[in-house]
C-alpha cells in the first residue's frame, strides 16, 4: 500500500506544471511533456521521504498519525531547500529568450510551476494520504522479516 501513497503525490505536481503552462498561454507540447516526466520522478522523491521517514518511525513504536506528523517535520527542511534549489535552477529556462526560447521556456515552466504546486501541497497531502491509508489498510509493522537460523549466531559457534 505504500506505493499508493507515493503515486497519489504525483497528480499534484502534474496538475501544478499545467496550470503553470496554462497561466503563461502556453500549449501542452512535447516540451511540456519532457517537464512532466521530470516532475513524476522529483515528486515521487519527495513523497519517498515522508513515507519512508514515517515508517521508520512506526517501527519506533509511534501511532499512524504521530508517526506521519513527525516525519512531515523531520523532512520539511530538506524537502524546501531540494525543491526550491530546482525551481530556482530552471527559472533561467521558463524566462529565456532568443533562438529557442519557446522550448525552454515550456519545459522551464511546466517544471517550476509542477515542482511548486507539489511542493506546497505533498508536504500536508502526502501525511494525510499516509494516515488514511494505513489506517484502512495497516499491513504489518515491521519489515524485513527474515528466517534467523540459531546455528549461525555467534553463541552457537563456540560449541
Amino acid at each position: 500500500m505504500l506505493p499508493l501513497i507515493i503515486l497519489l503525490g504525483v497528480p499534484l505536481a502534474v496538475i501544478g506544471g499545467l496550470g503553470a503552462q496554462l497561466l503563461r498561454g502556453f500549449a501542452n507540447d512535447v516540451f511540456c511533456q519532457v517537464g512532466l516526466v521530470l516532475l513524476i520522478g522529483l515528486a515521487a522523491k519527495n513523497s519517498i521521504l515522508i513515507v519512508e521517514f514515517a515508517e521508520q518511525l512506526r517501527e519506533h513504536g509511534m501511532s499512524i498519525v504521530d508517526a506521519a506528523v513527525e516525519a512531515s517535520r523531520i523532512r520539511l527542511r530538506p524537502i524546501l531547500m531540494t525543491s526550491f534549489a530546482f525551481i530556482l535552477g530552471v527559472l533561467p529556462l521558463a524566462f529565456a529568450t532568443g533562438a529557442g526560447a519557446a522550448a525552454r521556456n515550456s519545459v522551464g515552466t511546466s517544471v517550476a510551476g509542477g515542482m511548486l504546486a507539489s511542493t506546497a501541497l505533498s508536504v500536508i497531502f502526502i501525511p494525510v494520504l499516509y494516515v488514511a491509508i494505513r489506517t484502512l489498510a495497516p499491513g504489518s509493522r515491521q519489515r524485513g522479516h527474515t528466517y534467523h537460523d540459531e546455528a549461525a549466531t555467534p553463541e552457537a559457534s563456540h560449541v
